[in-house]
């Protein structure tokens, strides 16, 4: 087997693996809230999960066309055939760390990162494709957060509403029920946004190596993608589950039905529209929505500090590491 192939195969792998730590990193957002109100087990809702983001993975590729197309100018980079392992170093490292200290931060802004990183230590700033990564990166980096703030801050006063008459014991039972729809809307929103990612990373370096000669995703990558973020839900993110589900606030499942649904609602759209945002500060910011509707001193806010530092971080701290591993890597092979 020549030597192209040969790296060419190892970079999906890598991708692959990329794409379990996304899903066992990222699983929080899809079930923190439904695990922490109790309203199923842990272990059904992984599972539930898994099953549903491996649904939510196949339903598009706009996302994936962004990553593969619309971050990097493939054409100044062709030939770069560590470009994307580089990438993919900087984005599971700083996955791993962020793991380990369980800081919900973003997969999708450690791909990012790491990919931006890697393009600079091989072309250059000419290798970037700038209106791309404004307008696909930079504005739904902030503005996900905060659309995921109002969408739970609007949809809890609405649910106060409807509800004012009620007896809160039977508003909790009712939305017990509704909650396993909402967690559903947000696995499979999950799946639809972020398995998309790692798709369009082999996408691109399937075009730096010539095996397909434009930005549109394979079926094997598809599935490929899908069942690997299915196997890292599956196996889970529990310390990041502990702090999206409970260190927030005390959440009822009327308030998870309401995070979840703002949450699933944002990502959607953001899927459709090819913008590979981050479901993390997502739900996150709903959370604190749905929070912040009952009174600001019912949110935790020392723990939203922890999380806008990993926020802040993960574009630059990934872009070093990804920076890093292209000198690295071109010094080896």
């Amino acid at each position: 087997m020549s030597e192209i192939p040969l790296l060419l195969i190892v970079i999906v792998l890598t991708a692959l693996v990329f794409d379990f730590t996304n899903g066992a990193h990222d699983c929080a957002n899809a079930i923190a809230t439904v695990v922490s109100t109790k309203v199923v087990t842990p272990r059904f809702a992984v599972g539930a999960a898994a099953l549903l983001n491996l649904a939510g993975a196949l339903l598009g590729t706009e996302v994936a066309k962004t990553l593969g197309g619309g971050i990097v100018q493939h054409q100044v980079v062709a030939g770069s055939h560590v470009l994307v392992l580089a990438a993919l170093a900087g984005a599971i490292a700083w996955n791993c760390i962020t793991w380990y200290y369980g800081i919900p931060s973003s997969s999708s802004h450690a791909l990012i990162g790491g990919l931006v990183g890697a393009a600079i230590s091989e072309a250059g700033f000419m290798a970037l494709n700038i209106q791309g990564i404004v307008e696909k990166v930079l504005i739904p980096l902030i503005a996900s957060p905060l659309a995921g703030y109002a969408a739970g801050f609007v949809l809890m006063w609405g649910v106060y509403w409807l509800c004012a008459r009620m007896h809160r014991k039977r508003v909790n039972t009712v939305f017990r029920r509704l909650q396993l729809f909402s967690a559903a809307f947000m696995a499979t929103s999950h799946g639809m946004n972020d398995a998309q990612k790692t798709m369009g990373i082999v996408t691109l370096a399937l075009l730096i190596f010539g095996e397909i000669d434009s930005v549109e995703v394979p079926l094997w990558v598809k599935l490929a993608c899908a069942c690997a973020m299915c196997l890292g839900t599956a196996f889970g993110g529990w310390k990041i589950v502990k702090t999206m589900g409970s260190r927030i606030f005390k959440l009822e499942p009327v308030h998870g039905f309401a995070a979840e649904t703002s949450a699933a609602l944002v990502i959607t759209g953001a899927s459709l529209l090819g913008a590979p945002i981050s479901t993390t500060h997502t739900i996150s910011s709903a959370i604190f929505g749905v929070g912040s509707t009952r009174r600001l001193s019912a949110v935790r806010w020392n723990v939203a500090n922890s999380m806008l530092t990993a926020w802040v971080l993960t574009l630059p701290a990934a872009g070093i590491i990804g920076f890093i591993a292209s000198r690295l890597l071109r010094a080896v092979l």
